[in-house]
Parts: structure tokens; sequence; C-alpha cells
């Protein structure tokens, strides 16, 4: 799953294909299990695991697969184990690229990372080579069709409930906030009846960099081919597609 998307990129992940969809939802499950080892199954006291249950419904995976994707990971027989890896590096022209994969194999999960890489015009580089170039955010899109609130109505409760910006394109709103009052606010605009295509605390771009048409193909592969790797969770970048 790509994360922090320009805006023409939110249509076209909506409209993934069933089978790409199930991926998504098998990757959503290993979150769903890393939040349940971590924290319990009970959303009300763990946090994180209800942060995950959001990014699991704005994906639109259904309330009972999440259900028993909880149940099972809760499960005294389950033995599955991952933890959280995070790769940085270039892409063509320089272009920043982030992986974050959970995985029970180390030495696996960066050999494929890192095969990818090379294949594709792209180099695997060390811990901190471009996480300088990202802030973290919390990042909720709203489709502006699934909500009967006006745009000022809705930047008065999002600031309210800690928000930092509302911006408005042609089809969605997008909601920033700080890490730490990503819960809060999200559970406030799911009070007030707000459906989400995206919630997530994400890695957004300081700066964007442009391809030129070769460039792009390569990148394009590079993301492609990284987002089929089951240990893949989410791929940031500071490519501009636009």
């Amino acid at each position: 799953m790509s994360g922090h998307s320009k805006w023409h990129n939110i249509q076209a992940k909506k409209n993934k294909a069933d089978s790409a969809r199930g991926k998504i939802f098998t990757k959503l499950g290993r979150e769903l299990l890393m939040a349940v080892k971590q924290g319990g199954p009970d959303p009300a006291g763990n946090s994180k695991l209800k942060d995950v249950i959001a990014k699991c419904k704005a994906n639109n995976m259904p309330n009972d697969t999440i259900n028993s994707a909880i149940k099972r990971a809760a499960g005294a027989g389950n033995n599955e184990s991952y933890e959280e890896v995070t790769y940085e590096g270039y892409g063509p022209n320089g272009v920043a690229i982030i992986v974050n994969a959970s995985t029970d194999n180390r030495n696996r999960t960066a050999a494929d990372v890192r095969h990818i890489f090379d294949k594709f015009g792209g180099n695997l580089g060390t811990t901190g080579c471009v996480s300088y170039m990202f802030e973290k955010k919390g990042v909720i899109v709203i489709e502006k069709e699934s909500t009967n609130l006006s745009e000022d109505d809705l930047m008065l409760i999002a600031l309210d409930n800690g928000a930092d910006n509302l911006e408005s394109e042609e089809d969605y709103y997008e909601i920033t906030c700080a890490p730490a009052e990503f819960s809060h606010l999200r559970e406030s605009l799911e009070n007030e009846g707000l459906t989400f295509v995206e919630a997530d605390v994400q890695l957004v771009p300081n700066t964007y960099v442009k391809l030129d048409e070769n460039g792009q193909r390569k990148m394009e592969l590079i993301i492609e081919k990284l987002d089929e790797l089951d240990d893949v969770i989410e791929i940031f970048h500071n490519w501009d597609e636009e």
C-alpha cells in the first residue's frame, strides 16, 4: 500500500481490483496482529489497535474480517510474530523512498527490497539517508460527497479537535495534524458521522522531485514491485506525480 497520495491517485486506490484488495487486507491483517500483540485485543485500551482498525475501515475491510483478525491474533495458540523494519533509499533522479515492512525474517525482506531497488534503477541506502526529507503527520482524507458538512463547518470541527490544516480539492478534503493528535481527531470526526478514504499517520515529503518519462517508468516499477512484496506495508516517496 502506498503512502501519502497526490489527489489524482486516491480514486485509483479506491478502484483497485479485488485481487489487489485481498492483498491489502492480508497486509492490514498483519498490522492488526502486531497491534494486538503489542497492546491487547481491546481497542478501548489499545490506541494503536484503534488506529489500525480505522485504517482498515478506510480501506473498506469488512467489520467481520477485522474482528476475526483480532480474535485470531489474540488466540492462545497464535505464535505468529512479526517485527517492524524500515528501509530508506533512492529512486531515479534522487527520489527519496521509505519502505515500512513487517517481517518474520529480516534477511529475506532486506534481500527482496534490495533486489527491487537494484533492478529498477534505485539504490538502497542507510538508515536516516532520506527520512529527514519527510515529516510525520496524521492524514485524514474525506470524500466531499460523503458528507453534508460545509467546508467551513468541517474546518471548525477539525481545528477544534487538534487539526493543523484542511485543504480542499475538487472531490476531497485532506485534514492533517500532529501524530499525537491523530487518534483524538479521528475519533472526533467519526463521532460526527464522517467516513474516510484515508486515515493514518504518514510520512509527508517536505519537497518533491519531478521525473522525465523514463524516470517515471522506473519509479512506477519500483513502487509496483515493492507493493507486491507480502512483507511491505507502506511506501512513502517524494516523487511529484502530477
